[in-house]
C-alpha cells in the first residue's frame, strides 16, 4: 500500500512502502468529471515525438526515503554513474523537506492542469519543461540504464546485458510474487531456499557479475523485515553483508540483519 503523509501527520506514518505518495497542502479541486491520472508512463528515448530524448543534466529524480523503489533507483545510479548526469532530490517528511515537496508539486501541476492527485515518488522529471516524465519505477530504471549508457544499441547497459535480460526479469517476477512481507509464508520460505541454493554456485543473483537482478534481490531482502528472517539462509545473509560493503549499497543492511 502507498504511504501518505500530510503537513500535519506524524513521522510515525513513514513506513516502508512499495511506492510513496503524499498529500500536499490544499490544492483546489480540478473542474473535471473524469479521474485525474496518477500514473505517468512517458519514456526517455522511446517515442521521441514526446520530446523526452537523452541529454546531459536534463532530468531530475525525486526519491522517497524508506521506499524500496527509490532505493533500487538510488543504487542503480550509484552502480552506473556518473550520478551528476541526473539530479537527485530526496523527499523525507514534508515538514522536513518543504522545498523538495514544493518542487515535486510544481512538476505534477505542470504535467496535468489543476492536478489534485497524490505526489508519488519515485518520479522522473524533465527539468526543461518542468513536467513529470514517469512515476513508474520499472520504466525509470530501464530509462536511466539507457540514459547513462548513451542509448546506444551497440553499448547496452552493463546492468541489463541482453543475454541475461530474461533471467533478470524472471527473478524480478519471483521476488514480486513470493518474496515480500505479505507473501504466503510457505511460498516465501521456498523462494528463499531456492535463492540460497542458487548462490552456492555463483557470487551474484544471475551469474558472476553484478546486474539489475542484484539490485532487485538485495533491496527485497533488506526490506523483508522480521517476516523474512535469514537466520536459516546463510548464503543470502552473507550476500547481503557482501553487497553491503559495496559503495552503492553501503549503509542499508540493518533492516534485514537485525531480523536474522
Amino acid at each position: 500500500m502507498p504511504e501518505t503523509a500530510s503537513r500535519s501527520s506524524s513521522t510515525d506514518n513513514a513506513n516502508v512502502c512499495s511506492q510513496s505518495s503524499f498529500a500536499w497542502g490544499h490544492r483546489p479541486k480540478a473542474a473535471v468529471t473524469s479521474p485525474l491520472p496518477h500514473r505517468f508512463h512517458s519514456r526517455i528515448g522511446v517515442g521521441l515525438a514526446g520530446g523526452f530524448y537523452p541529454a546531459p543534466h536534463r532530468y531530475e529524480l525525486f526519491l522517497s526515503a524508506s521506499c524500496p523503489h527509490s532505493l533500487r533507483i538510488s543504487i542503480t545510479l550509484g552502480l552506473l554513474g556518473p550520478t551528476d548526469s541526473v539530479a537527485t532530490t530526496l523527499l523525507a517528511h514534508p515538514a522536513e523537506t518543504p522545498d523538495a515537496f514544493a518542487s515535486l508539486c510544481r512538476a505534477y501541476e505542470a504535467t496535468v492542469h489543476h492536478y489534485d492527485g497524490p505526489l508519488t515518488a519515485p518520479a522522473l522529471c524533465d527539468r526543461w519543461s518542468g513536467r513529470i516524465v514517469s512515476n513508474h519505477a520499472p520504466d525509470i530504471l530501464r530509462d536511466l540504464a539507457g540514459l547513462l549508457s548513451g542509448h546506444d544499441g551497440a553499448c547496452p547497459s552493463v546492468l541489463r546485458p541482453p543475454a541475461l535480460t530474461a533471467d533478470i526479469d524472471a527473478l524480478r517476477d519471483l521476488l514480486d510474487r513470493d518474496v515480500t512481507p505479505d507473501a504466503d509464508p510457505s511460498r516465501r520460505s521456498a523462494a528463499l531456499d531456492l535463492l540460497d541454493r542458487r548462490l552456492a554456485g555463483q557470487p551474484c543473483a544471475v551469474g558472476e557479475e553484478l546486474t539489475a537482478a542484484d539490485v532487485d534481490l538485495w533491496v527485497t531482502l533488506v526490506h523483508l523485515g522480521p517476516a523474512g528472517t535469514l537466520s536459516s539462509h546463510r548464503r543470502l545473509r552473507d550476500y547481503v553483508h557482501r553487497l553491503g560493503d559495496h559503495p552503492a549499497f553501503r549503509g542499508r543492511t540493518d533492516a534485514v540483519l537485525d531480523a536474522a
